[in-house]
């Protein structure tokens, strides 16, 4: 019998997940999963599947570091930091942004997925013009 709990089989598979694995979402993900993000809403493992082809496709490379997890009944909830770089973004370099997810279990698979993370650090502050725009107001508020 498989002694691995849920979430830290989560936390494997996503330390290793790229584009040649994404097969491995399926140990995880239910097949009517539910992923949430800032930027996306995807039902089903198909959708997410591809959501993470085109995810790992833009980019130079993509990692998780996972920083701390812990459950309880059926929830978990995961700290990690996003290691990133995307050749239009940042002039290719790459880019770290921290997150949290929680996780939401079935038996022994995921059922909804919800990530929490700043889209700025993400995204719009490593695009041209924009970037220098969106650090500008963060100045000017702070």
């Amino acid at each position: 019998m498989d002694n691995v709990l849920p979430v830290d089989k989560f936390v494997d598979i996503y330390q290793k997940l790229d584009n040649s694995n994404l097969e491995l979402l399926s140990e995880i993900y239910s097949d009517d999963i539910e992923f949430i993000d800032p930027m996306h809403q995807i039902n089903g493992i198909a959708e997410l599947r591809a959501y993470f082809a085109n995810l790992y496709s833009n980019v130079k490379h993509c990692q998780f570091d996972i920083t701390d997890s812990f459950s309880i009944d059926n929830n978990a909830f995961i700290y990690w930091t996003m290691h990133y770089a995307h050749p239009k973004l940042s002039s290719g370099k790459t880019i770290s942004v921290q997150g949290h997810s929680k996780l939401i279990f079935k038996k022994d698979k995921i059922i909804k997925h919800r990530d929490y993370f700043n889209v700025g650090e993400l995204l719009y502050k490593h695009i041209p013009l924009l970037g220098s725009v969106i650090n500008y107001i963060d100045k000017r508020a702070g």
